[in-house]
């Protein structure tokens, strides 16, 4: 009988060791995480449902709010200019992102398969622009567009092209289209790692079978590597296209939405109407912010419902 009772009491005693030790492990982890979670529950739950609240206001940040109802919907969906500033992301949308994971699909191919004996120096050229501050990198590139003493026109009068002081920038028809250099640069040297982490994962035998057959490098990136790849694509289309319909720090910088609201952006259009020189409208913008965001979900649920899907295998 003693034997059994031994062992109870050893059973006993090592759960009890478990499950103190199970406690020591939550409340390590509760130690750990709330520091995050508060940080999360002040700076992005807690605004987001203030600006639903705020969307109802009419509100200019000093005086008294006053209840208008859905009147800043309306208004908003009657306001032309911001259809205008989404236009603007749509044309930006479609370019950007393709652009951006199309560039870094090529160099990334080209690092990994080439095996240039410079490739690790490529590589942290190509990084660079991710380390860079985005107020540097619009400055830099508003030197080159610069009319007077930009980079561009001078190339541009070496090869025979003289633009004559041209501003780039301060032109309609360029002004958005001179964004996309700038946005495009700052975000491939990311994807080019991320590319080329994920092709070494490829096994080599797909490639050898494919060379052995006769398959040229084109070949080899459209038909092994991007279809093996789809997945990181897709969610760098996701991410790229998320950033392109809220970001507008490029647009701030270089043109301030400029000339005459040719590169104003849906997200540049509520900053100013909460923050501009002329206008401080806090429902107002919380309204388009909220637009912003079914925009946003919507975004998700199309490159979800369309992009390619996780089920590829070697």
């Amino acid at each position: 009988m003693g034997v059994p009772e031994a062992v109870q009491a050893h059973t006993a005693r090592k759960g009890s060791l478990m499950s103190k030790s199970n406690t020591q492990k939550r409340l390590f982890v509760l130690l750990a995480v709330w520091p995050c979670f508060l940080g999360y529950l002040l700076f992005n739950l807690y605004p987001n449902i203030v600006s639903v609240y705020y969307s109802f206001l009419e509100w200019n940040g000093i005086s008294e709010p006053k209840f208008v109802g859905l009147d800043n919907f309306v208004y908003m969906f009657q306001d032309k200019y911001v259809w205008r500033a989404l236009y603007h992301n749509l044309l930006l949308i479609v370019t950007v992102p393709f652009l951006t994971v199309y560039i870094s699909l090529i160099l990334s191919y080209l690092l990994t398969n080439k095996h240039y004996f410079e490739a690790k120096v490529y590589r942290v050229l190509f990084f660079v622009p991710n380390i860079l501050a985005i107020v540097v990198i619009a400055l830099l590139w508003a030197f080159i567009y610069d009319g007077s003493y930009g980079m561009l026109n001078a190339l541009l009068k070496v090869i025979g092209i003289d633009m004559n002081e041209y501003y780039w920038l301060a032109e309609k028809s360029t002004a958005l289209w001179a964004l996309l250099p700038p946005m495009i640069w700052s975000g491939v040297g990311l994807y080019v790692i991320i590319f080329m982490n994920a092709m070494k994962t490829i096994p080599s035998s797909l490639y050898e079978a494919a060379i052995l057959e006769g398959a040229s490098h084109t070949t080899r990136l459209f038909k092994i590597t991007i279809p093996l790849l789809s997945p990181i694509i897709r969610i760098g289309f996701l991410f790229l296209a998320l950033g392109v319909f809220k970001g507008f720090e490029f647009m701030l910088i270089l043109t301030n939405g400029g000339p005459s609201g040719a590169t104003e952006v849906i997200g540049l259009y509520m900053f100013s109407m909460a923050f501009g020189s002329t206008s401080h409208n806090y429902g107002y913008a919380s309204a388009i912010g909220m637009f912003l965001f079914v925009i946003l979900i919507a975004v998700k649920w199309i490159i979800d419902r369309f992009g390619p899907k996780d089920n590829l295998e070697y």
